[in-house]
C-alpha cells in the first residue's frame, strides 16, 4: 500500500475527510461479513480447489445480496483463494501436484524446527496456548462440529510452532495460513471415512503428551506420521500436473 501524504493546511476539515478505514468498535461492513463467510466456505471445503463460484447459490448462502459478494471475491482473489476466470467468471484457486508438494514440504520443516527448538517447553507457561488448543478441538469433536476441523488442527499446529519462542519462524508459518488451511481440508477429508473427530483429537492428545514429556522424537515421528499425508496418498496421483521435483517427492511417498 502506499501511503497517503499532505499537510496540515491543505487537509480538508475532520468532519469532510473520507472514510478509508474502521474505526473500533465499527460494525463489520456487508462486504467485509460477505468476504469473512467466502472465506470460510472455501477453508472448510464447502467450496473445493477448481469449483466454479455460483453467485445466486453463494449469495443465498450467505445472506447477502451479489454486488458485496462481487467484491468478496476481488478481495479474495488478491489472497489467491480465487481465481477470476474471462467468461467462466470466479472458481476457487486449484491445487496442482506442486502446490501440494510446496505447502507439505514447508509444513514439515517449520514444524520440525519449532520442535527442535521449544520442546521441551522453555519457559512454565510455555504450553497453555497449545493446551487451549487442544482444549477446543477436543471441545468441537464431542459435539460433532465438523466444521471447524480445519480451523481447529490449524489453531493446534500454529501454537506448536509458538513453542519455540521464534517470531519469524512463526511468522513464516502464518504467511502460509490459507493454502495450509486449504490442504488440511483436504486431508481431513481425505481421513474422514476411518477416523472421526474424536479419534483425531485423541491422536493430537498423545502429540501434546509427548511435547509435555519433552520426548522430542514421540513428536517427529507422529508429525512425520500417515496421517499429514492421507490426500496426497489417496488423489496425489490424480491432481494437475506439478513439476518434476512435485512428481519425485510423490513417487517416493507412493512406493511400497
Amino acid at each position: 500500500m502506499t501511503a497517503l501524504t499532505s499537510t496540515e493546511t491543505s487537509m480538508p476539515p475532520a468532519t469532510a475527510r473520507p472514510r478509508t478505514g474502521y474505526r473500533i468498535g465499527d460494525p463489520p461492513s456487508i462486504v467485509a461479513l460477505a468476504t469473512d463467510g467466502l472465506r470460510a466456505l472455501i477453508l472448510n471445503g464447502t467450496l473445493a480447489p477448481g469449483e466454479r463460484v455460483v453467485e445466486t447459490r453463494v449469495a443465498e448462502l450467505l445472506t447477502v445480496s451479489r454486488p458485496p459478494l462481487r467484491e468478496a471475491m476481488k478481495v479474495l482473489e488478491n489472497e489467491g483463494l480465487i481465481q477470476l476466470v474471462p467468461r467462466r467468471g470466479a472458481i476457487v484457486t486449484p491445487m496442482t501436484l506442486h502446490d501440494v508438494y510446496e505447502i507439505v514440504t514447508l509444513r514439515a520443516t517449520l514444524e520440525e524446527m519449532a520442535v527442535r527448538l521449544g520442546v521441551p517447553a522453555p519457559t512454565p507457561g510455555g504450553l497453555d496456548r497449545l493446551h487451549d488448543a487442544l482444549a477446543v478441538m477436543e471441545a468441537n469433536a464431542a459435539a460433532g462440529t465438523e466444521t471447524t476441523a480445519t480451523e481447529d488442527s490449524y489453531r493446534f499446529h500454529l501454537a506448536l510452532v509458538a513453542l519455540s519462542g521464534h517470531r519469524r519462524l512463526e511468522d513464516a508459518y502464518r504467511s502460509m495460513a490459507l493454502q495450509l488451511q486449504m490442504y488440511l481440508n483436504l486431508n481431513r477429508r481425505a481421513r474422514a471415512g476411518r477416523e472421526s473427530l474424536t479419534d483425531r483429537a485423541a491422536r493430537h492428545r498423545a502429540l501434546y503428551n509427548s511435547v509435555v514429556a519433552g520426548d522430542v522424537a514421540a513428536v517427529l515421528d507422529e508429525l512425520k506420521g500417515d496421517a499429514s499425508l492421507s490426500f496426497v496418498r489417496e488423489f496425489g496421483a490424480t491432481l494437475p500436473a506439478g513439476s518434476p521435483a512435485a512428481q519425485a517427492w510423490l513417487d517416493g511417498i507412493l512406493a511400497p
